[in-house]
């Protein structure tokens, strides 16, 4: 198996956090013939059986900046799985090429699903290979990844939770959301300009139609890309360490929770 590291970006990523010891390993796979590499993140000095978490990036899809994204939210926790939603030939340069990547996968949900799903099954095969407990796993996106994992949610995909970091709220099926299994947390800039007030309203609508347990958590004075440290668009795309440590911070309280033994 092809095997990529990423340790002097982890490095940089965890400095300050002695005790962190993320590995980044790349995962080729397939969906319906096609090639695929995701990346599988997690601290090998951990041996107990830890939750598992399918990350799935912003429109940048695998690169550095997201692989570090993905080791943030894994620290000691969790195994994460950082999915491929485009494909391994496809890695864009720029932000033309990211919207188009994007746009391409948004305008079908269907196939959006289906990525994510297939991600999640390479989630669980990981138990052969780290300590992963497979009986608790749940999906985190990011901006285009938010909404993936919204689109992951509505399909009915048996996991224990969903959290949506500054994505896109809408689909073109509402109705879907009586799918969902598990709690959904949204985390969401006030004054994201990416995600306009009209859209927030009708999730909120589209969860009270389909009686999901919710929560949406509405940040003041935050903005698109809240947590990744190298937006830098004031007033649109744009960095807010507090609002992003506490946005981390929901979303391992929310985990706690719905990995909770019985």
């Amino acid at each position: 198996m092809q095997k990529k590291t990423w340790v002097p970006l982890l490095c940089a990523a965890f400095a300050g956090l002695a005790d962190a010891a993320v590995v980044a390993k790349a995962v080729p796979y397939e969906i319906d013939g096609e090639a695929f590499e995701g990346v599988l993140l997690y601290d090998d000095s951990v041996t107990t059986p830890r939750p598992g978490l399918l990350a799935i990036p912003n429109w940048m899809g695998v690169n550095d900046d997201t692989v570090a994204k993905a080791a943030r939210a894994a620290g000691s926790r969790y195994v994460v799985f950082l999915a491929d939603m485009y494909g391994k030939a496809v890695r864009p340069g720029n932000a033309d090429e990211a919207r188009a990547a994007a746009t391409s996968v948004r305008a079908d949900r269907a196939l959006m699903r289906r990525r994510a799903l297939a991600a999640v099954g390479v989630l669980k095969a990981q138990g052969d290979e780290v300590a992963l407990d497979t009986r608790k796993l749940g999906a985190i996106g990011f901006c285009f990844g938010g909404g993936a994992v919204l689109e992951l949610a509505r399909s009915g995909a048996p996991l224990q939770g969903f959290v949506s970091f500054h994505g896109n709220l809408d689909t073109p099926n509402p109705a879907d959301a009586k799918n969902i299994q598990a709690p959904v947390l949204v985390l969401h800039g006030a004054d994201d300009p990416a995600v306009p007030q009209a859209q927030v309203d009708g999730f909120v609508a589209e969860m009270k139609a389909a009686g999901v347990d919710w929560q949406l958590v509405s940040y003041g004075g935050a903005v698109h890309s809240f947590t990744d440290p190298k937006a830098n668009v004031p007033g649109r795309n744009q960095y807010h360490p507090v609002v992003a440590a506490r946005a981390f911070k929901a979303m391992n309280d929310l985990f706690d929770e719905v990995f909770a033994e019985p």
